[in-house]
């Protein structure tokens, strides 16, 4: 073939410079080329070449198709500059000097697409959309020359169906991601081009290459309104492109045949479509960006009148989780955790397929109810999810951590007590259970809570996190895995200790898991620090439980665990000593660990108002994140609360002393009348 080629090219050039050539054979002459005639590479059994002489002779044109694009070669002569137009070709060059290395010619690389025609210049037809497959395992790679048309493509048709509510939320999902892979390809390549446009060039290149642009129809939803006609216009303008544009295949078939030489420049393994300037590729971005809000905001789970009108309150500290629940018909989990997920905007943030949230929460709702519990059920997940809402929100801890620490956060508070067994860790351990066995003894629920919750997130159904890099997973497994961990009670006066000790520092420097695990744990054992209401309504929960418990004991022949012996445990002192020993240290460490992370961010602002006033800052404003409290409603709760319990505990002591009294006159002589 580079045989032929040269003798072809040499024969051309006798013919032009005698002014014998043949315009219309010439035309005809058609050469089939399915190798490369250089190196012996392949091109497929698409490639095809074509030669052509121009009018006057003195131009030199090849057609090669390949992959989809038609490369139109012009050889101009030695002394020739520029891409000339096809319908204007230049004079004949004048005769190489004898003495001395020759003079090279010029070679412009015409670029068109095969199926160039009506269908890129103008939108597609709806006959044309309803034919396109939405698959997207088949698609190609996002930096290929085909990427950017079929990504304009399916968004175009995506917004037709979306219109018309006929798009299944994992397909749009799916293409939607694609076509942003595509134009983070498109961006992150011409960005490369304009910083390698600024730097100077070792010499100028003898390859001129051009190319269409992006089709108009595909342009049109990320520009202006007034520039349509122009872009229409500048449809069939051709823009320069560089060298390493043109496929490898190319560039040797033209170096062998016309130049006799290897081009030098490399090009990357792929050649990558770009936009006419980086402005266009983000205002795409911005365009898909739109796209999947809309899509996402119609997608939302819809909620009945009443869970909206219970989920009103959210925001308190005492939230009726128990109103919610009948709200819901019994799925306060799916409502509350969807409505979380949402008002923090992590649904968008990372990208979580509303479909897939939706199944994950019922899932993990189905388990919580798996063991049909008093207390540790689904209605206990969704108050003390709840909870820590109200600790990001009110307190402003939202504003000390990132977008994934609160993903995780809230996702934490979900599945904390995912398919508990209504038994205590301590009952596992004594009864040989399969789970103590499998975790050793050592926080034997936790681990099951949080391996179970996991195992489930692998479900292609469930999986939330299917959006997260490698990186953020990893972070937002470890935190997960650290705040569920530490809501195991043995680790309870420990885990007050050390945060005491940390805060009794000159300097204290708070670890972030360490301090959203005392906020998860808190507010796991928060149901005493409520109204009375609700504490007593779950008091009375969790005695039921308890007492469940003591009945397997008692046939099993376990000695009972305390509070889990229904005919001896003392309610109200029970509950008063919980509440000294347990709760009330435990809110007051976690008040004091808020207000002296988020005392800094709090004197920043105020400082920063205070300068844009026009007010000096003193030392008094230098003290100011010392002297920062947040509110504590728990406080009033806990007096409360305790009080109650203290006027039960008399009347519960005087009523047993009254049946003491009343069994030891039974079991006395009877007196005679």
């Amino acid at each position: 073939m580079m045989r032929r080629g040269k003798a072809l090219l040499e024969g051309s050039r006798q013919g032009s410079v005698d002014g014998n050539s043949n315009l219309a054979s010439d035309k005809e002459l058609v050469h089939k080329c399915n190798s490369d005639p250089g190196g012996g590479r392949a091109l497929g059994a698409d490639a095809r070449a074509q030669r052509h002489r121009s009018v006057s002779g003195a131009l030199r044109k090849c057609v090669l198709t390949l992959d989809g694009y038609s490369y139109v070669i012009v050889a101009s002569p030695p002394g020739g500059a520029g891409a000339p137009r096809e319908e204007a070709p230049r004079p004949p060059p004048p005769a190489a000097p004898r003495n001395g290395s020759p003079k090279q010619g010029a070679l412009t690389i015409v670029r068109r697409s095969s199926s160039r025609g009506k269908s890129e210049t103008c939108p597609p037809t709806d006959e044309q959309l309803d034919q396109l497959d939405l698959d997207t395992e088949h698609l190609p790679a996002v930096d290929t020359p085909d990427a950017c048309d079929k990504a304009a493509l399916r968004l175009r048709y995506l917004l037709r169906q979306l219109n018309r509510g006929e798009i299944p939320a994992e397909t749009l999902q799916k293409n939607l991601q694609y076509a942003a892979k595509v134009l983070e390809a498109v961006y992150i390549d011409e960005t490369k081009d304009r910083r390698d446009a600024e730097q100077p060039r070792a010499q100028p290149t003898t390859l001129h290459m051009r190319r269409l642009r992006t089709p108009c129809w595909a342009r049109c939803s990320v520009e202006k309104p007034n520039e349509a006609k122009r872009l229409a216009d500048e449809d069939d303008e051709l823009s320069e492109v560089q060298p390493d544009a043109v496929p490898p295949e190319v560039r040797e078939w033209l170096a062998s045949t016309f130049t006799r030489q290897l081009a030098t420049a490399k090009r990357k393994s792929d050649e990558k479509p770009k936009f006419r300037s980086v402005a266009h590729a983000i205002r795409a971005g911005i365009f898909v960006d739109r796209i999947y809000r809309r899509v996402t905001s119609t997608a939302l789970m819809q909620f009945p009148q009443d869970v909206v009108r219970v989920l009103k309150t959210l925001d308190e500290w005492s939230f009726d989780v128990f109103a919610l629940h009948e709200a819901a018909a019994g799925q306060p989990v799916k409502y509350l955790g969807y409505e979380l997920l949402n008002r923090y905007g992590m649904i968008h943030k990372f990208k979580v397929p509303p479909t897939i949230l939706e199944n994950f929460l019922s899932r993990i709702e189905e388990g919580y109810c798996k063991f049909h519990n008093p207390y540790h059920n689904n209605l206990h997940a969704a108050d003390v999810a709840q909870t820590v809402h109200y600790m990001l929100c009110q307190t402003g801890l939202m504003n000390w951590l990132s977008d994934l620490e609160i993903f995780a956060t809230l996702v934490a508070a979900v599945v904390h007590d995912f398919e508990h067994t209504g038994t205590t860790n301590n009952f596992h351990v004594m009864s040989g259970s399969d789970t103590a066995l499998l975790y050793n003894d050592r926080a034997v629920l936790e681990n099951h809570h949080i391996s179970a919750a996991f195992r489930l997130i692998r479900d292609e159904d469930c999986n939330i996190l299917q959006n997260l890099s490698r990186d953020e997973f990893r972070e937002f497994r470890t935190l997960v895995i650290d705040m569920v961990l530490a809501t195991d009670m043995s680790f309870h006066f420990q885990q007050l200790k050390n945060m005491r000790s940390l805060l009794s520092l000159a300097e204290p420097g708070v670890d972030k898991s360490k301090a959203v695990s005392l906020v998860l744990h808190c507010c796991d054992i928060s149901h005493p620090a409520k109204r009375w209401d609700l504490h007593h309504r779950w008091t009375m929960s969790l005695l039921d439980e308890f007492f469940l418990q003591g009945d397997k004991e008692r046939e099993l022949g376990l000695p009972f665990s305390p509070l889990c012996d229904r005919n001896n445990t003392l309610v109200a002192e029970s509950q008063i000593g919980f509440i000294d020993f347990i709760v009330e240290p435990s809110m007051g460490v976690c008040a004091d660990m808020l207000e002296c992370i988020l005392g800094p961010l709090h004197s920043s602002s105020k400082n920063s108002t205070s300068t844009s006033g026009q007010e000096p800052i003193n030392e008094e404003a230098a003290e100011t994140h010392k002297k920062f409290k947040i509110k504590k409603p728990w406080v009033a709760c806990l007096t409360d609360n305790k009080k109650i319990w203290k006027e039960q505990a008399t009347k519960d002591a005087e009523a047993r002393a009254r049946l003491e009294e009343e069994e030891t006159n039974g079991t006395s002589p009877p007196t005679e009348e």
